[in-house]
């Protein structure tokens, strides 16, 4: 796995462009990467097509149930999917490949691509749910991940915090962060700080459960057994 990653940062990263196709052959990669099943047709595929009363707009990538992906190569002026009045993002000051304060243009730019995913997740058919995730993907650079667990798409916020929703190529060395990934596009929900608290206050209860009954078995006292449990919750929680 370690030759893999190598090669697939060696490969894409800070890759210029602005065609589909290399949009479409870095995220192939990706999956790949991440040893989990190319986008194809049906409900995963690029160019998800979403029909309004005036026009058809597309995803860049969508998974039900998973996440809406906006690609920012595809975005290039001129392209259909050109923000109106934006110069172009690959012309316009760029970020460098290393972590640091965003250069602003490139910030807005990923800013503008993240509104517009968050717009498709709005017209998604009525029969989808919401998606967990949305990324914004800056094709050989890094993606910025948002998300939203609650089926509703009214919070999407930074994932998993402010400090580490924005993954850069380099990053994917890093086995916890390819398991994410993996997690998006094949478990989103097993992702959920709030699934996972829940699991970890059942673990807890079930390990001081056990200490009570072999501190009760050895005789001490039930107020002084009481005080330590009460402690521990204090000290854990």
């Amino acid at each position: 796995m370690a030759k893999s990653v190598d090669q697939f940062i060696t490969h894409w990263k800070d890759v210029k462009g602005g065609e589909r196709a290399q949009s479409q052959s870095f995220l192939n990669d990706l999956c790949d990467l991440l040893e989990v099943e190319r986008p194809k047709d049906g409900d995963y595929k690029f160019e998800f097509a979403l029909r309004g009363d005036k026009a058809t707009d597309f995803v860049d990538l969508y998974k039900r149930g998973c996440f809406v992906l906006e690609s920012k190569q595809s975005r290039a002026k001129g392209g259909k999917k050109a923000v109106e009045g934006q110069s172009d993002m690959f012309v316009a000051s760029e970020p460098t490949s290393k972590r640091g304060p965003a250069v602003r243009a490139w910030d807005v730019l990923m800013l503008n691509a993240r509104q517009q995913a968050e717009n498709y997740a709005r017209h998604l058919p009525s029969s989808h749910e919401w998606p967990p995730f949305i990324v914004v993907c800056d094709v050989g650079h890094c993606f910025e991940v948002y998300a939203d667990f609650t089926g509703k798409g009214r919070n999407y916020t930074q994932f998993p915090d402010r400090q580490g929703f924005r993954v850069f190529m380099d990053d994917f060395r890093d086995g916890k962060i390819r398991e994410q990934f993996k997690k998006m596009w094949e478990d989103p929900h097993a992702l959920d700080p709030a699934k996972r608290a829940a699991k970890a206050t059942r673990e807890i209860a079930s390990a001081l459960a056990e200490v009570s009954k072999r501190l009760e078995a050895n005789k001490h006292p039930p107020e002084e057994v009481a005080l330590f449990l009460m402690r521990c919750l204090f000290t854990m929680f």
